[in-house]
């Protein structure tokens, strides 16, 4: 089973969020699908199923490795880098 090697380098106290929303789809005029949190710096961004997919642009940009969601009721973490669920 693939490992994450990101999680050992999770900040904590985890970041709160910056927003709660995705600002770029509100700039953007779209609406967010589902909400990620970034656990490096606490950006808040839509999912891959939203027509922009922030979350990944952010990973992408900043090179943070591991978010989580930003739903009520899920508590699942995802790392971009090693492609696996936390």
């Amino acid at each position: 089973m693939k490992q994450c090697t990101h999680a050992d380098a999770l900040p904590l106290p985890e970041p709160g969020p910056q927003s709660e929303t995705c600002l770029e789809c509100l700039a953007a005029g779209t609406h967010p699908v589902q909400l990620r949190l970034c656990l490096f710096c606490g950006h808040v961004a839509c999912c891959d199923s939203s027509p922009l997919r922030h979350a990944t642009a952010h990973h992408k940009d900043s090179g943070h490795p591991v978010m989580r969601t930003f739903e009520v009721g899920e508590s699942w973490r995802w790392c971009f880098v090693d492609h696996v669920l936390l």
